[in-house]
């Protein structure tokens, strides 16, 4: 779906302190940029930020970076996390704009991943796309020299087939899955975070499929 153009975007976002316009900059430096030295986890994918929104505030043991393609799409995410945070500083946060199939141009081995999230990623339904896929092997060979060691992948769709694949892709490319449900919220987990995606389908009836893998 085509996002509307939100001239404010810009401008906001570039005033937003926890924004970082030139992320090439900050290449094997994430660590440091925080408020604290503490574990790194990244959304690839973030949207309009529901799932940090979700999760930051709860853990300012973590830190967070959110990355997507547009400042379309981080604006909202910008507003909705300050709004999470109520008055305190967002300081456990940060968002960029980037190509996620350039992940390496904007983070090194340095910046030691502890965890990645994807969630409902473009599922590229046509075979000749499957390699855009944000799980195929050729995007996860690019994360793993970023991730420290034992570090986890979580996932989470509402695409059977992109499952299913997924499920194929993360031992081809040297992950071990932990755990794997056709039906997160069968489960009641109070840990699950709901993004936008994830409440429309739900409301829609259409059944959650998640994962956690890691690194081996």
């Amino acid at each position: 779906m085509r996002m509307r153009a939100k001239p404010w975007a810009g401008p906001e976002l570039d005033a937003c302190p926890f924004f970082l316009r030139h992320p090439q900059q900050m290449k094997n430096q994430w660590l440091g940029w925080y408020t604290r030295r503490q574990p790194l986890h990244v959304e690839l994918g973030c949207g309009k930020g529901w799932f940090l929104a979700g999760l930051a505030p709860r853990h300012p043991e973590i830190n967070y970076l959110g990355i997507d393609m547009k400042d379309t799409v981080l604006a909202p995410g910008k507003r909705l996390i300050e709004q999470a945070f109520e008055d305190k500083p967002v300081d456990n946060v940060a968002l960029t704009a980037y190509d996620i199939e350039r992940l390496p141009d904007i983070m090194g081995e340095q910046d030691r991943i502890s965890r990645l999230y994807i969630n409902f990623c473009n599922p590229w339904p046509k075979p000749r796309h499957h390699k855009r896929r944000l799980t195929h092997p050729r995007l996860l060979a690019l994360y793993r020299p970023l991730l420290e060691p034992g570090a986890e992948l979580w996932f989470k769709t509402d695409d059977d087939p992109l499952f299913a694949a997924t499920l194929r892709y993360l031992p081809e490319a040297g992950f071990e899955i932990l755990e794997q449900t056709q039906d997160l919220h069968a489960l009641h987990s109070e840990d699950n975070v709901m993004t936008e995606h994830e409440k429309m389908f739900s409301e829609k009836g259409i059944l959650i499929k998640a994962l956690k893998a890691k690194i081996l």
